[in-house]
């Protein structure tokens, strides 16, 4: 695996600040943030044939090589989902892997386009919602999840806006994604649902500026008015946009390790967060599929110390997450003072 773009060292107290700090995150997918352990298991217990034949050998699978190859493991661990139960075992290990980084608080990301032909809606939200119950007595962290639309099959839009409107009776939905390619699927095949979601009081998000460039995040600004943008790192292409996003301040939901290997950022290159943040846009940072780019959420706030942000600078992206998360404002006060309890202890 080529090595990430760094051009300075770090030292050892701010790399361990990074690790210990109240964290939240904003943009990871349940499916790709589960492990290619918990994967295996997944496929012995539902009986699916891995494309080899031991766990050493699907562990090196996971590690990124190209698009393809990453399609093809995303595609394999959704295949090994085969029961409502396999979604509870999947955020037990989602939520232990966030507890061992400190993260607090977790906006997650469901593949609904691809599931909802093969679990019963009310079974998944009732363990999604057991999953929400057992998170915070167990780890202290509190889940919320956001199923998306996959752009290439958007015949299945209707079908994932009931689904949501469903968990967001439950309390356990907060909002509408779109995910998937870009490329040949624009925003504005979308803004019917998007619109009804509007007026049904859910949150709205897009993933845009991925894959194709500053014309998707207008479009996903434009056409379906959301609220903040998955990865939007494109936008530095278009001063225009640019100008837009730091005017009005919509969230950028940033995944660095995501973006190099999947080559929306060179290898050999500083990435966009730098001139995303000098121009006044509002980021946060997020791991997105974490083990499959061989990162994870503390690792994306170290990539960055080593690109040349301050420990003022990262702190600044941390409690940037609470603004543009969707919590109450009661909620982010909360996490504000524990946030500001870590601070007063690390910064004396």
């Amino acid at each position: 695996m080529s090595a990430i773009y760094e051009n300075t060292t770090i030292s050892i107290e701010l790399a361990d600040r990074l690790r210990a700090m109240p964290k939240i995150e904003l943009h990871v997918h349940l499916e790709g943030a589960t492990d290619a352990a918990t994967v295996w298991e997944l496929a012995q217990r539902n009986k699916v044939t891995p494309p080899v034949a031991r766990l050493e050998e699907w562990q090196a699978m996971y590690a990124f090589r190209d698009f393809n190859h990453f399609l093809d493991v995303y595609g394999f661990a959704m295949q090994c989902m085969q029961t409502a139960d396999d979604f509870t075992f999947m955020v037990e290990r989602f939520l232990a892997e966030q507890a061992r980084q400190n993260v607090r608080y977790c906006e997650v990301f469901l593949s609904a386009s691809f599931m909802l032909d093969n679990f019963p809606q009310d079974e998944v939200i009732a363990v999604l919602t057991e999953g929400i119950k057992h998170g915070k007595e167990k780890y202290d962290i509190e889940l919320r999840f956001i199923p998306d639309i996959g752009r290439q099959v958007p015949e299945t839009r209707h079908k994932v806006l009931d689904f949501v409107l469903k968990g967001f009776e439950k309390g356990i939905f907060i909002g509408l994604g779109l995910g998937g390619m870009e490329v040949g699927f624009p925003p504005k095949l979308f803004t019917d649902v998007y619109d009804e979601a509007r007026r049904q009081g859910l949150h709205l998000l897009a993933h845009a500026g991925e894959t194709v460039g500053p014309e998707s995040v207008w479009g996903a600004i434009n056409d379906l008015k959301v609220e903040r943008i998955g990865h939007g790192v494109r936008s530095a292409e278009d001063p225009k946009l640019l100008e837009y996003l730091a005017e009005t301040q919509t969230p950028l939901e940033v995944c660095p390790h995501s973006n190099y290997r999947l080559g929306v950022t060179p290898l050999d290159e500083p990435h966009q967060m730098r001139a995303l943040v000098d121009a006044g846009v509002f980021c946060t940072v997020n791991s997105d599929d974490p083990p499959m780019f061989s990162t994870d959420l503390t690792s994306e706030y170290l990539l960055f110390a080593k690109q040349g942000f301050s420990w003022d600078e990262l702190w600044q992206l941390n409690l940037n997450a609470i603004k543009a998360s969707f919590l109450t404002d009661e909620e982010k006060e909360a996490y504000r003072a524990e946030w500001k309890e870590f601070y007063a202890k690390v910064d004396k």
